[in-house]
């Protein structure tokens, strides 16, 4: 059988993310090899079915017989996985033999790094069965046991792919949740998570409207921003807080909005969606000029980066940067998560370091992962 991970051409490795925002499983067929740049070859994504989404919200609140539910919910989502990966094979025209890794990250249910773990489910012994191709996941639990949060794990894949030698260059990911990594020449990496990302704009677009997302933040634009409101959001803590740090649905969720709308009953659900808006803006932005402030170029990634409204937002808030899509740098903006966990993939099999611990806060470099062989 032919070593993949030695190739001369390199190892096809598959990406699947699912992330905070359960819109769906995003697959991406890479090419890595030790003496050429990362190279995409396809892609494919397949939407949650509404049942699957809801059982995941339902989950990631305390309630009766969640081991059960966890996992029939894995199982369910590892058939998902199985699926997206069959397409995304088609349409590459590959056979699975000729893949060596699928890198799963699996659906995060709860992420709490200071309690000593972080939990994402798929049932990835299920995911090998089903592919007949080597599954990797589970790649946050070794960071955060080696004193990490385990997130970002993007900006090591941001890094090698997107650093450049003379330009200071941040690149931005807008999923459920918003995470920044800063890739600038002669400095270490840093990453960390922003904050809420589209993750409370689309809860209460789900609840006010009945649609999964405000299609181009539109309802958003149509609103106008409560000042009030915007900075009793602004006054929680995590922002203020220095990386490296993580955060997810465990902190930003539909209740943490409603305790403070509290009170506020006269705004109009419109005016709290441009508020919510105005949020993602205003933490980014202020984490670009904490953090980064020498950066010149801003490449955005992920679901936000098709929000209009957003992203005209950030240009104003930051005029002196150059914001584009990662499109720009060769990668689709809508591909990047997913090839990255392909990346992590690769690199566990090659029992090569996948985290930054400057970024996790790791006490040092870590192999990542658990492998599933087929």
């Amino acid at each position: 059988m032919q070593n993949l991970t030695d190739s001369r051409d390199g190892a096809l490795c598959v990406g699947l993310m699912s992330g905070t925002s359960l819109d769906g499983v995003d697959a991406v067929l890479m090419r890595f090899s030790d003496t050429a740049p990362p190279a995409f070859v396809a892609e494919a994504t397949l939407p949650y079915p509404a049942e699957v989404r809801d059982a995941v919200l339902a989950l990631q609140a305390v309630d009766g017989n969640e081991l059960d539910r966890a996992a029939r919910l894995g199982n369910r989502l590892a058939e998902l996985y199985a699926a997206t990966v069959d397409a995304l094979l088609a349409t590459a025209g590959v056979a699975r033999d000729a893949v060596a890794v699928v890198g799963c990250h699996g659906q995060t249910i709860r992420h709490a790094p200071e309690k000593g773990y972080t939990l994402q489910i798929g049932n990835l012994a299920r995911l090998a069965e089903l592919c007949g191709i080597d599954v990797a996941g589970d790649f946050r639990s070794r960071d955060v046991a080696a004193g990490g949060h385990g997130a970002p794990l993007v900006p090591a894949f941001h890094e090698a792919l997107f650093g450049h030698p003379d330009e200071a260059r941040a690149i931005l990911n807008v999923g459920g949740i918003a995470n920044l990594s800063r890739l600038s020449p002669g400095a270490p990496v840093i990453g960390f998570d922003t904050g809420p990302g589209n993750m409370l704009m689309d809860a209460w677009t789900r609840e006010q409207l009945g649609r999964d997302f405000d299609a181009d933040g539109a309802w958003a634009a149509s609103g106008r921003v409560d000042a009030a409101l915007l900075a009793a959001l602004l006054a929680e803590p995590y922002f203020a807080a220095p990386p490296p740090k993580s955060t997810g649905r465990d902190l930003f969720d539909l209740a943490w909005l409603q305790r403070h709308l509290a009170g506020r009953e006269a705004l109009s659900p419109a005016d709290v969606q441009a508020t919510l808006l105005e949020l993602t803006a205003t933490t980014i932005a202020d984490a670009l000029v904490r953090h980064a402030p020498a950066t010149v170029e801003l490449y955005v990634c992920g679901g936000g980066a098709r929000n209009g409204a957003l992203m005209k937002r950030l240009a104003e808030r930051l005029p002196a940067l150059r914001i584009d899509v990662t499109d720009a740098l060769g990668l689709d903006s809508q591909q990047v998560e997913a090839a990255a966990f392909a990346w992590l993939g690769w690199r566990l099999l090659q029992r090569k370091s996948g985290n930054l611990p400057a970024v996790t806060g790791a006490a040092g470099p870590r192999v990542l992962g658990a492998l599933y062989p087929r």
